[in-house]
């Protein structure tokens, strides 16, 4: 098969393949951009697979910065563009079921993709728009096929979190798992539990952000890996309910936790933990754990003007877009115009504040500042007192 027009981002980086082989070398563009090409999805990263050995990269180009050499990868520095060159390689045998013994590099570019995990990762484009297909991955594509390269059992022991890849890649496509492949992947999935966390986190939740994540869920739950997932041993049903939510694609990571986190009925006290398990940052698990919250009452009310003040326009508007998921109607313009609405937004645009309390009071920082602040804070967003500082020193008094 012969591509009709090379896509731009190929055209750009041709001059780096033209360089290599003029060194005497072979060069392909190569893994999930060319799949994306053939799917005329956009391409984000253009890697490029070389006959040549890193050494001899280093050679031909006089910027390059050494990101992966002891697997066979320079980052080659063309003008603002940077291209990841790896050499062709064969791999041992994984000790640890996520990392290769000894890497060995090769001049065969046949050998090099025989250790690529599914057929349609494991193409070669040339210059010229040829795509080369050595594992019957075209007739994949066409019959929507997620199937591994070679002996699905040795892929999946090579690199344990192929499992994830491959249900992460049926959410994003919608492709059905080949039936040998599936198989395995239901016979290893216990090999997760070699997988770091973070590795297994980052393939989870491309898997909730996938166009066919329903599929992608029940898929997840079938072949069992979820029970080698942090906090999801006793998640199946949750899982499952999950899958049976609205279509509708997720685009925000923290909307795919709290999806979650509501079909497993998970205690707002039990957040922080459940987030935690999973290597969430503490700036997603705020977000996560106030946006639960926030859905909560939500879904039975509008915002109260102290819930649009505590949540902020930015998490309010991430809890009015959920609720399609539930079959409730978002009104996020509403919502945006309501929180502008509000007499104030933070605690620094009240009329007054800790120093103006203590001199007008001539008192000394205490829990009372704090208590006071808060009262006469709550006070104007509810509409009862007006954010005027003669006013609230008034309803401080009274509050005192």
């Amino acid at each position: 098969m012969k591509l009709k027009t090379i896509p731009q981002e190929y055209q750009n980086a041709l001059p780096i393949l033209k360089k290599i082989e003029q060194a005497g070398y072979e060069a392909y563009f190569v893994g999930g951009s060319v799949r994306d090409v053939l799917l005329n999805q956009p391409i984000h990263d253009v890697d490029i697979a070389t006959s040549a050995f890193p050494a001899e990269i280093k050679e031909i180009f006089p910027r390059t910065i050494d990101v992966g050499i002891e697997h066979g990868t320079v980052l080659v520095l063309d003008g603002d563009d940077k291209y990841e060159i790896t050499t062709f390689r064969t791999e041992s045998t994984y000790q640890d079921y996520r990392r290769p013994d000894h890497v060995e590099f090769v001049r065969s570019l046949a050998e090099d993709l025989k250790r690529r995990d599914f057929t349609i990762n494991a193409f070669a484009l040339k210059e010229d728009g040829e795509v080369i297909d050595l594992f019957d991955g075209l007739q994949d594509l066409t019959n929507q096929v997620l199937r591994a390269v070679g002996n699905p059992h040795e892929r999946f022991h090579e690199d344990a979190l192929r499992m994830m890849r491959g249900l992460r890649f049926v959410s994003q496509l919608g492709f059905e798992l080949e039936e040998e492949t599936f198989a395995s992947i239901y016979e290893n999935h216990a090999l997760l539990a070699k997988i770091s966390v973070e590795r297994i986190n980052i393939e989870f939740i491309k898997l909730l952000l996938g166009k066919y994540r329903n599929q992608g869920l029940k898929m997840f739950v079938e072949t069992e890996c979820y029970l080698y997932c942090p906090m999801l041993r006793n998640a199946g049903q949750g899982l499952l309910k999950f899958a049976e939510l609205s279509e509708k694609q997720i685009h925000e990571e923290a909307h795919a936790w709290v999806l979650l986190l509501d079909q497993l009925q998970i205690e707002s006290n039990s957040i922080r933990t459940f987030l935690k398990a999973w290597k969430c940052s503490n700036e997603l698990i705020r977000t996560v754990q106030n946006v639960y919250e926030g859905l909560q009452q939500r879904k039975t009310s509008y915002f109260s003007k102290q819930l649009l003040y505590e949540l902020g326009e930015y998490q309010a508007v991430l809890v009015e877009s959920l609720l399609p998921y539930f079959n409730l109607t978002a009104d996020v313009s509403t919502v945006q115009e309501d929180y502008l609405q509000l007499p104030i937004h933070s605690l620094q645009d009240l009329a007054i504040n800790g120093t103006i309390l203590m001199e007008h009071f001539d008192k000394k920082p205490g829990k009372w500042l704090k208590d006071t602040l808060s009262a006469c804070e709550q006070a104007v967003v509810a509409g009862e007192i007006s954010n005027q500082q003669s006013q609230l020193l008034v309803f401080a008094q009274q509050f005192i």
